[in-house]
């Protein structure tokens, strides 16, 4: 991708001036995504879905590997596509009569063969981890030639910034600066061409000696250097998002998909990491990673059972297979993440016992405030409470909120006369099955009475506000988390409170 540097944050920035990529530093080595017992707990989980589901385990790859390779071609703008195309080419596959001249901006048969090319080179990662091949610029010129198969031209500056349009050249590097310009003049320069290769050597020589850090971060630092380095004269980002493909499978994670509502946060983060900040960039990584690992976890394990079986063998074979690994599971260690989400609830109600404080006498203003704090959970009799709302968001998020297992939450009241708020943070499993993994979402419901002496709300609204969950699992430290978790629900009280504030 070349940047278009637009962003009103750096707008406003010098030129920026090339200079050769550094390894992975001992600053941004230190990076804490708290993701590692993450990364832990869905390798062993995979495990598990590759015995138990094994097809609706390769079904969900192909989809993710299917939207991955639509999205990357939006971000580049190479061509635009509407969400409900989008969906049923993931769901069904990249056939030409899927797609209508209305839906994209090129012609559909073009739109195909760009969507195939991406697919093939996403396959070609995946050769390249099953069979353990070492990475060469063999492969990486391999990954470009095999995404601009179809593309021909490209744009190029000459010495006096002119812009005219030449021959791509496929599985080569540039061979002419490919440097862009900002919409206020100035230019951010990218690798000469002289001096790609030894950039490339040095990218690659670098990267196995990263083998013990994370690999989220790892795979931040290769994509940001790739992109710093810009080796060919076009297609970098694709094969920037491919490379980072290859590191993620390698470490047996999932692919990334940066999807087209992200690229002005991702083009923001990649500016970011010019200027020595790659947490962002691997913050954004690592929320991506986690997305895909909770919606693989929610795979449907019974959904799809062999036709070839009769109905009376299915059951058997079902019972049997539950049974034999109900036995071999350790259960009571994967069930240890209650006792964390029961810690967090704990940190919860004394971060809302203080905000409730300060907000009390803040409303004062307005009314007399009517406020209750309430734990909820399966030690308090009531872990069916918002089981609706916490199903309906993970639902709509692609995930599997599971309540067959310990249910947890907060939940904080505020009302002043006719308007009330309920702000709840919900602890719960994610995964069909017990996986070890739960998440905390945060959600408001703002209700509107009659008049202050009514019980009955005559109007509600429910709000998520937390975009992203609090992911944790039995492998977590409390004390490891609690900063972020701090973090996490400040932001999401903060939306909450911020909508209350407009209702009164």
């Amino acid at each position: 991708m070349t940047r278009s540097r637009n962003l009103n944050t750096l707008s406003l920035m010098p030129d920026y001036k090339w200079k050769p990529i550094e390894p992975l530093s001992d600053e941004e080595r230190k990076i804490d995504l708290a993701t590692m017992p993450l990364y832990e707990t869905w390798r062993a989980s995979k495990k598990r879905l590759e015995e138990s589901s094994p097809a609706q385990l390769a079904d969900f790859n192909k989809r993710l590997i299917r939207r991955l390779s639509v999205e990357t071609g939006i971000l580049e703008r190479l061509y635009d596509l509407d969400r409900g195309t989008t969906e049923a080419l993931v769901a069904y596959g990249f056939a030409e009569d899927l797609v209508s001249h209305s839906s994209t901006n090129i012609e559909p048969s073009r739109l195909i063969d760009i969507l195939h090319d991406q697919e093939a080179a996403v396959q070609l990662v995946i050769d390249c981890v099953a069979k353990n091949r070492e990475l060469t610029k063999g492969i990486i010129h391999e990954l470009h030639a095999i995404l601009t198969r179809h593309q021909d031209m490209t744009m190029a500056a000459d010495q006096f910034g002119n812009r005219r349009e030449i021959p791509l050249l496929k599985g080569k590097f540039k061979e002419q600066p490919n440097n862009p310009k900002r919409q206020d003049g100035t230019l951010h320069e990218y690798c000469p061409p002289v001096q790609v290769e030894s950039e490339i050597d040095n990218l690659l020589a670098w990267l196995p000696g990263y083998g013990n850090d994370d690999p989220i971060t790892v795979a931040a630092w290769f994509h940001h250097r790739f992109t710093q380095i810009h080796p060919y004269q076009d297609g970098n980002g694709r094969v920037a998002r491919a490379l980072t493909t290859l590191i993620l499978l390698r470490a047996d994670l999932l692919p990334l998909v940066v999807d087209r509502d992200l690229r002005t946060e991702y083009i923001k983060a990649l500016e970011m990491a010019d200027h020595f900040q790659l947490s962002v960039l691997a913050e954004i990584f690592s929320r991506l990673e986690r997305k895909a690992i909770l919606q693989a976890l929610s795979v449907d394990a019974d959904s799809d059972m062999s036709h070839q079986m009769s109905l009376t063998s299915a059951v058997i074979e079902s019972l049997a297979d539950k049974f034999g690994k109900r036995r071999v599971r350790k259960l009571a260690e994967l069930r240890q993440v209650n006792s964390i989400a029961q810690e967090l609830r704990t940190r919860a109600r004394t971060v809302l016992e203080q905000y409730v404080t300060e907000l009390r006498g803040t409303l004062e203003e307005v009314g007399e405030p009517d406020v209750h704090i309430v734990n909820g959970g399966p030690d308090r009799g009531n872990a069916h409470w918002y089981r609706f709302e916490v199903v309906q968001s993970a639902k709509e998020a692609g995930k599997f909120a599971n309540f067959d297992e310990d249910h947890y939450f907060i939940k904080s009241s505020i009302r002043v006369g006719r308007e009330r708020m309920i702000f709840v943070v919900s602890f719960h499993h994610v995964g069909r099955e017990i996986t070890g993994i739960m998440e905390a979402t945060a959600f408001s419901r703002l209700e509107s009475y009659e008049d202050s002496e009514d019980r009955e709300s005559v109007s509600e609204r429910f709000s998520l506000c937390s975009v992203e969950p609090f992911v944790f699992t039995y492998k977590t430290k409390t004390s490891e988390i609690a900063d972020a978790f701090g973090r996490w629900l400040d932001a999401a009280l903060a939306v909450a409170v911020k909508e209350y504030g407009d209702q009164l």
